[in-house]
C-alpha cells in the first residue's frame, strides 16, 4: 500500500500477468492468487506470499549497461508495457494512485503509454508533456537536469486549459527527479493544481523523492 507518499510494495493485483495462474472458487472473495505453488486467499496477510506489482514489474524489466551514456544502468520497461497482463498490472496500480485528479501529465516518451493508460481508466484527459522542439508555439518551456545530460520539456501554452485542475503526473522511471520536478513547473506556472506523481520504478539510490519534496511521490518498485 502507499502510506504517507511512499510505497509499501504489497499491493495486490486484480489481474494476473504472464505466467501466474487464479483459482475461482465461488465469490471474488474467495479467490486466490497462485505463484509457483504460493498460494494466498484474499483478505489474508498480503506480505509474505502475495503477487505484488513490484514483483510484475522486477520480472519484466530488462537491465541495459552503458544505456544512454556509458556508466548509467538503463531500467528497459519495454518488455512490461508489451505484456498485456504486465501493463494491465501497472495500469490498475497507477490509476488507483491517481485517483481524484481530473487530469493526467504523460512525461515524454514512455511517461506517454501509462499515462494514456492511466487516464482511460479513470476517464479523464491526457496532457502530453513534449521535449523541446516538439510542439507548436507558443510554449512554456523549462530546461532541466537529468543523471546524463541537460534537457527541456514543454507543454503548450494555447490550447489547452489546465489552470484551476488538479493534476498528476505519470512517468515510467523516476531518478534523479529532474523530469518530474520540470513538469511540475510548467504545470505550476500555467495554473495547475499538481496534487503528486506516480510512476513504475524508483531509482532509490539516486534520491528522486527527496528532490520533489514536498509533492507527494508514489512507486510501484523500487530499486
Amino acid at each position: 500500500m502507499c502510506h504517507g507518499g511512499t510505497w509499501a510494495g504489497d499491493y495486490v493485483l486484480n489481474v494476473i500477468p504472464t505466467g501466474l495462474s487464479l483459482k475461482a472458487r465461488g465469490k471474488r472473495r474467495r479467490q486466490r492468487w497462485v505463484d509457483d505453488g504460493r498460494v494466498l486467499a484474499l483478505g489474508e496477510s498480503r506480505r509474505s506470499s502475495a503477487i505484488s506489482v513490484a514483483d510484475v514489474v522486477a520480472s519484466l524489466t530488462r537491465d541495459v549497461a552503458d544505456f544512454p551514456v556509458p556508466g548509467v544502468e538503463f531500467k528497459d520497461l519495454t518488455p512490461l508495457f508489451a505484456d498485456r497482463r504486465g501493463l494491465a498490472a501497472v495500469t490498475e496500480a497507477l490509476a488507483d494512485r491517481a485517483s481524484g485528479a481530473d487530469l493526467v501529465a504523460g512525461v515524454d516518451a514512455r511517461g506517454f503509454l501509462v499515462a494514456a493508460a492511466v487516464a482511460t481508466r479513470l476517464e479523464v484527459g491526457v496532457l502530453a508533456v513534449r521535449k523541446g522542439g516538439k510542439l507548436p508555439r507558443p510554449v512554456l518551456s523549462e530546461e532541466y537536469y537529468r543523471e546524463y545530460g541537460a534537457a527541456t520539456l514543454e507543454i503548450l501554452a494555447e490550447g489547452i486549459e489546465v489552470a484551476g485542475r488538479r493534476v498528476v503526473i505519470i512517468d515510467d522511471v523516476l531518478a534523479t527527479g529532474g523530469t518530474i520536478g520540470a513538469t511540475r513547473r510548467l504545470l505550476e506556472r500555467g495554473g495547475a493544481n499538481v496534487a503528486g506523481a506516480a510512476v513504475v520504478v524508483e531509482l532509490a539510490g539516486l534520491s528522486g523523492r527527496a528532490a520533489l519534496a514536498p509533492l507527494p511521490v508514489h512507486s510501484l518498485s523500487r530499486l
